[in-house]
C-alpha cells in the first residue's frame, strides 16, 4: 500500500491545493458581493452548496487520472509514461482552476457572472481581447499571469520530488483500490440520488442570479458552458416543453397581423409584409448601431448629462423612449436589429453554424429589390463572426479597419467613431441614385475607452472612462449628422440610432431589466417628431423600419410594426441575461430558467416585484416565443430557401 500511496499522493495534493483555492476564492466573491448576499440571505445556502460543487469538481478532474492509473502504473514498461502524465496533469489543473478563479472577479464586474460561454468567444478572439485586457487590466493581467506561472513552475517541481520513490504497482492491489476511487468520484459528480446529477439549476435558488453562482467554482461553469455549446446545432437548450404547433400559433397570434398574409397556413411566421407608407422612390436606409449606449447615459432618458447630440435627435425623430436590448452583448443586438430573430439559450445566430447562409436579414430582403448593402466597421469584421455572417446573409460589402487611410486616431478596437463616420458619408454620398441600405457600428466605447484628445470637455477627470468614451460617442453622431443634412443623400435616407446593449448589465434581479433599456430613434425626411411610450424590443425596429421605407416583400420577421399597433396595445420585450430569459408585457414579467418552472414578477420600472398568482396566458407567450426560436433555427425555418420550398428546406437543416 506504500507504494500505491507515492504513485497517487500528487492527486491528493491536487485535490486539498483545488479545495483551499475554490474555498477562499468563494470567501473573497461572497466578500466583494457581500450586500447582495446578504440582501438574499444565502451566506449559508451559498457556502454549503459551494463545498458541494467543489467535490462536483474535484470528482470531474480525479476520475481522469484514476484511469490513467489502472492502465499504466502497474507494468513497469509503462510506469514512467504514468509519472511523466501525472507530473503534467497535476500542476495544469491546478493552474487552470488558480486563473478561472482569479480571473472571475474583473469578469464578474464586467458581466455580472462567473465566467462562462464568453470566455470561447474570448480564446477565438486572441489579439483584440489581449489588446483590451492590457488597456484596462494591465496590471491584474501580469501578476495574475505571474502567479500562475509561478504557482505552475513550483508545483511540477514538487509533484516530481513526491514521486521520486513511486515504483511500478501490483494490479492486484491497483485495481481495487481505483474502482473505489473512481465510484467515489462518480458519486462526487453525480452528487445526488435523484434520477439526474446536479447542475447549475439546482443553486438557483434566489432572483440575484450572481449570487446563484457564487456556489458554484469558474472552471465548473465554463466546463458546463462547453457542455452546453453542444446543444447548439438542435436550437439551444430549452427552457420547457410546449408543443410546436401551439407555440407558432401563439407567436403568430401576437404579432398583430391578419391571418390572410401569413404564406404557410401553419407552422412559420413567413408572411407577406406590407408596408404603411408609399414613396416615390425607395428610401434609403442606415442603422448606426452604438457600442454599449445605455439609457443610463441619456441625458433626457434620465440618465448622466453625456449625449447632448443624441437628447437632440430625440426630439427630431420617432423616439422609442421604453426600447429594451434582447442581450448583453453585441452579437445579440446585431441578431435583434438586422435579422428580426429572436434571442435563444443559445448564441446569437451571427456565431451559430446553421445560419450562416440564407439565413434572413434586412440586407438580403432590401437586396432582393434592389438595394445596394454593406456593413461599415472601425474594427476588424471577423470579430465575432461578423464579416462570414453578413457576406452571406445579403451584405454586399463591407468596410473594416484595413480601408482606412491615415485615421484621425487608432485604438485598440479600431479606429475612432469619427473616422468611422466620416467614411460612411463618404460611402453614401457615392450612392447616387441607387437605393442602399449601411450598417454602421461603432466601437469607440468600449473597454478601454480609447479616442482622440482635444474633441469634448471630459466628464471625468480621468481620461479613460465609460462617461468620456459615451461623450466622445455622442460628439461623433453630432459630427455626422451635421454632414448628413447637407449631403446628397438625406432627404431619401431613413436612419435608426440605436444601441446594441447597454455597457454592463447587472444587478440583484434574476433579469435585471432597468439595464436592458436603451435609446432608440428612427429620423429622416418626413419622420415626424414623436415619443413612443409603449415598450418596444430591438426585433420590433426591423419591421417597423420597413414600414416606413414603403417597402414590401416576405418576411419572417416576428416583430411588432409599431406604425400599425393598435394604441391600446402595451407592447412587449424580450431579454435574454445570460442563460435566462424574460418576456415582458406592460409590466407583467416573466422569468424562464432550464429546468425550473417560470417566475412570475411586476416591473416598477425599477426592480421586479414577485406576484403570487401567475398568469398562465403570460406565461404561455414567454414560453412559446422561446420554443419558436428554437425551433424555427433547428428546423431551417428563418431561411429563404424555407420561405420558396419549407420541406426542401427543412431536410437540409438536420
Amino acid at each position: 500500500m506504500t507504494n500505491i500511496w507515492h504513485n497517487l499522493k500528487p492527486l491528493f495534493i491536487m485535490v486539498g491545493i483545488v479545495l483551499v483555492t475554490l474555498t477562499g476564492s468563494r470567501v473573497i466573491l461572497v466578500f466583494l458581493w457581500y450586500s447582495r448576499v446578504q440582501e438574499t440571505s444565502a451566506l449559508g445556502f451559498v457556502m454549503s452548496q459551494g463545498l458541494r460543487f467543489d467535490f462536483v469538481l474535484l470528482g470531474m478532474i480525479t476520475v481522469i487520472p484514476l484511469i490513467i492509473f489502472v492502465l499504466l502504473a502497474w507494468n513497469r514498461f509503462t510506469h514512467w509514461l504514468w509519472l511523466i502524465l501525472l507530473s503534467a496533469y497535476v500542476p495544469l489543473i491546478i493552474m487552470i482552476v488558480l486563473f478561472l478563479e482569479l480571473a472571475t472577479p474583473p469578469f464578474a464586474e464586467q458581466f455580472d457572472a462567473r465566467p462562462n460561454v464568453l470566455f470561447f468567444d474570448y480564446l477565438n478572439r486572441p489579439v483584440e481581447i489581449f489588446n483590451m485586457l492590457w488597456g484596462a487590466y494591465r496590471l491584474q493581467l501580469v501578476l495574475g499571469v505571474a502567479v500562475v506561472l509561478v504557482a505552475g513552475y513550483l508545483l511540477h517541481r514538487g509533484i516530481r520530488r513526491v514521486l521520486i520513490n513511486a515504483q511500478p504497482v501490483s494490479i492486484v492491489k491497483a485495481l481495487p483500490l481505483s474502482l473505489v476511487l473512481m465510484l467515489l468520484c462518480g458519486m462526487a459528480i453525480r452528487s445526488t440520488l435523484d434520477h439526474r446529477p446536479v447542475n447549475p439549476s439546482v443553486v438557483a435558488r434566489t432572483t440575484d442570479s450572481l449570487v446563484n453562482e457564487l456556489p458554484l467554482s469558474s472552471m465548473y461553469s465554463v466546463a458546463y458552458a462547453a457542455y452546453e455549446l453542444s446543444y447548439e446545432d438542435s436550437g439551444g437548450a430549452r427552457y420547457g416543453s410546449m408543443d410546436a404547433q401551439k407555440a407558432i400559433q401563439i407567436v403568430r397570434d401576437n404579432m398583430h397581423i391578419p391571418e390572410a398574409l401569413f404564406v404557410h397556413e401553419s407552422g412559420t411566421t413567413w408572411h407577406k409584409f406590407e408596408p404603411t407608407l408609399q414613396h416615390p422612390q425607395p428610401k434609403n436606409l442606415v442603422i448606426i448601431l452604438q457600442e454599449s449606449l445605455g439609457a443610463e447615459f441619456v441625458g433626457s432618458m434620465g440618465g448622466l448629462d453625456l449625449t447632448p447630440n443624441i437628447d437632440a435627435l430625440r426630439e427630431q425623430g420617432m423616439s422609442f423612449d421604453r426600447l429594451y436590448a434582447t442581450g448583453t452583448r453585441s452579437v445579440r443586438g446585431i441578431e435583434a436589429i438586422t435579422t428580426g430573430f429572436l434571442p435563444t439559450a443559445s448564441r446569437s445566430v451571427v456565431k451559430l453554424a446553421k445560419s450562416q447562409r440564407d439565413f434572413f436579414s434586412i440586407a438580403g430582403f432590401l437586396k432582393n429589390i434592389g438595394y445596394d448593402t454593406s456593413f461599415i466597421y472601425g474594427g476588424e469584421s471577423h470579430f465575432d463572426n461578423m464579416r462570414r455572417f453578413f457576406m452571406s446573409n445579403g451584405f454586399d460589402a463591407v468596410v473594416d479597419e484595413k480601408d482606412y487611410v491615415d485615421p484621425v486616431f487608432m485604438g485598440s478596437w479600431g479606429v475612432s467613431d469619427e473616422d468611422l463616420m466620416r467614411r460612411a458619408h463618404a460611402e453614401f454620398e457615392k450612392k447616387k441614385d441607387k437605393p442602399f441600405f449601411s450598417l454602421v457600428f461603432s466601437s469607440s466605447n468600449h473597454t478601454p475607452f480609447e479616442f482622440p484628445d482635444g474633441r469634448i470637455v471630459l466628464f471625468d477627470e480621468k481620461k479613460q472612462t465609460v462617461n468620456n468614451a459615451v461623450k466622445y460617442a455622442d460628439y461623433a453622431i453630432g459630427e455626422f449628422f451635421k454632414l448628413a443634412r447637407q449631403s446628397s443623400y438625406w432627404k431619401d435616407t431613413l436612419f435608426l440610432v440605436v444601441s446594441d446593449h447597454n455597457s454592463r448589465v447587472y444587478g440583484s434581479a434574476l433579469v435585471p431589466i432597468k439595464r436592458f433599456h436603451i435609446p432608440g430613434i428612427i429620423l429622416g425626411d418626413g419622420i415626424e417628431p414623436s415619443h413612443e411610450k409603449r415598450i418596444a424590443s430591438q426585433v420590433d425596429l426591423g419591421p417597423t423600419l420597413l414600414s416606413l421605407m414603403g417597402v414590401s416583400g416576405l418576411s419572417p420577421m416576428p416583430g411588432l410594426d409599431f406604425t400599425k399597433l393598435d394604441p391600446d396595445f402595451p407592447g412587449r420585450a424580450i431579454m435574454q441575461f445570460n442563460a435566462i430569459q424574460a418576456y415582458m408585457e406592460d409590466d407583467q414579467v416573466v422569468v424562464l430558467q432550464k429546468k425550473l418552472e417560470p417566475l412570475t414578477f411586476r416591473f416598477d420600472g425599477d426592480q421586479l416585484i414577485k406576484t403570487p398568482a401567475p398568469s398562465i396566458t403570460l406565461i404561455d407567450k414567454a414560453l412559446a416565443h422561446a420554443t419558436w426560436a428554437a425551433n424555427a433555427y433547428q428546423n431551417g425555418e428563418y431561411k429563404w430557401t424555407f420561405a420558396r420550398n419549407p420541406s426542401a428546406a427543412s431536410s437540409q437543416s438536420q
